[in-house]
């Protein structure tokens, strides 16, 4: 990338990028795009009870994550090896994954409370997961290497979700829809879509890529060495070292500001994009084969964030490069809220039934939709660069012989308050009785958390 120091990437730290890559597609294909907007209003009858069952098991898969990772972080830095515990954690998560195969439309294979519950132990798994790998990532890339090496992760991990995307369209949502030549006429393998089962394969198809893409980082990524030190006496001193570091928190200002400012900044973006699916559908009126093609052209964009963010973070420090990151969010939240089906930039009224259809497509034939995605594509080059940029500026501030624990409480300000935004979104909506009205207070976690991180100190062009 130009502008880039052009260090070579070594083979762990490739190893470390693929697992990133093998991870995402979870978040991409099972919680934004697929399963879970099949699971609340398929297997859920009534929409709204189906997003409260989804709200309900983050906000208790974040109360686990919360009382638990800073633990978790803390005592990996006095056992010293992350790659045997990670690599539990990955076997756990694939069965589970797996598993959303048989949450069939009627609930003979999996009941909704048996969903909600896997649901969950994914949640916390998978946030176990995010401690343990992101404390491998000054290893695996060293201090120099580690924007680079962030960004290519994400990065891949877009790209990987895109392909999956691609291959669920091309294989099961466009059969017997359109007469293009390059589509199967029938869903592949057979799959019945009366059934859902396009919507569940997403499952398997996620597991068996999280499966592969954990093996790389398990032979390539060098591990920390071992500390001899027992599971319970390396927990034990991970909490004495957390109790002391919570009473001296004085001691380490600029890192437990930026925890702060990371707890609200990412409680808005998570929330976007928690609600972007629900508010498309709703706002465009669109169903699973526009969600789809949604889903592939913002992923996409996902990847140039991803890539780019090394090079913001280059050009301007990984602190000023999250500032410049959530303003243009900002920005591109106010235009993405303002176009419907019927208006462009809120005011500018658009009758789709007496106005020429752009192309001759299967979908998103009008200017609305067109800018409503352009709108979703900034949304999604700089929210994926703005959690490549945190990372490494995580990196910068945190102490190297407790990244550890400060990557404990890294991922404890993703996820612990990750109920919060959909609480604001809910008690939003539910007041103005709109679903544009329900972001607003998602505008102002950004705004609160770009202020407090004005208050960190370092994060600049050099280490």
């Amino acid at each position: 990338m130009t502008g880039v120091p052009a260090t070579r990437i070594s083979r762990g730290a490739w190893a470390w990028a693929i697992f990133e890559g093998a991870r995402n597609p979870y978040v991409i294909l099972i919680t934004i795009y697929v399963f879970m907007p099949y699971f609340a209003t398929v297997m859920v009858p009534d929409p709204v009870q189906g997003q409260l069952l989804v709200a309900s098991y983050g906000k208790i898969g974040g109360w686990i994550v919360a009382f638990t990772a800073p633990f978790l972080g803390a005592a990996i830095d006095h056992s010293g090896r992350r790659k045997p515990l990670l690599a539990m954690v990955t076997m756990l998560m694939v069965p589970l994954i797996y598993s959303l195969w048989w949450a069939r439309p009627d609930g003979s294979g999996m009941t909704q409370g048996m969903v909600v519950g896997v649901a969950i132990s994914i949640t916390v798994l998978f946030a176990y997961s995010e401690v343990l790998h992101n404390s491998l990532l000054e290893r695996a890339a060293g201090s120099a290497g580690a924007a680079r090496v962030s960004a290519l992760g994400l990065g891949l991990g877009s790209a990987s979700s895109v392909l999956m995307l691609i291959f669920v369209m091309w294989a099961f949502a466009l059969p017997g829809k359109t007469d293009w030549s390059f589509i199967p006429a029938l869903p592949l393998f057979g799959l019945d879509s009366a059934t859902h089962e396009p919507d569940r394969i997403v499952g398997p198809i996620v597991a068996v890529g999280l499966a592969l893409g954990v093996l790389p980082l398990l032979w390539w990524t060098p591990d920390y060495p071992t500390r001899g030190v027992s599971p319970l006496t390396a927990l034990k001193a991970g909490l004495a070292e957390l109790r002391g570091m919570f009473r001296e928190l004085g001691k380490y200002r600029d890192p437990a500001i930026f925890i702060g400012a990371r707890m609200l900044y990412t409680d808005g973006k998570t929330s976007i994009l928690f609600f972007a699916g629900v508010y498309a559908a709703g706002a465009m009126q669109w169903g699973g084969l526009e969600m789809l093609g949604y889903g592939i052209i913002v992923s996409i964009f996902g990847v140039i964030g991803g890539f780019s963010a090394g090079w913001i973070d280059h050009r301007l420090g990984p602190k000023r490069a999250v500032q410049f990151e959530l303003a243009v969010t900002l920005v591109a939240l106010a235009g993405w809220l303002g176009v419907s089906r019927d208006t462009i930039f809120y005011t500018l009224p658009y009758d789709a039934a007496t106005a020429s259809p752009l192309w001759d497509g299967p979908m998103f034939r009008t200017l609305p939709e067109l800018v409503f995605i352009g709108f979703a594509c900034m949304l999604g080059v700089f929210i994926t660069a703005a959690y490549a940029s945190s990372r490494t500026l995580m990196t910068r501030l945190a102490p190297p012989e407790k990244s550890g624990a400060f990557f404990g409480l890294y991922a404890l300000s993703g996820t612990a308050t990750m109920w919060l935004g959909p609480l604001l979104v809910e008690i939003f909506t539910s007041r103005f009785e709109s679903q544009r009205a329900g972001f607003i207070p998602v505008a102002g976690l950004l705004v609160l958390g770009v202020l407090l991180l004005g208050k960190v100190r370092g994060g600049g062009r050099t280490s």
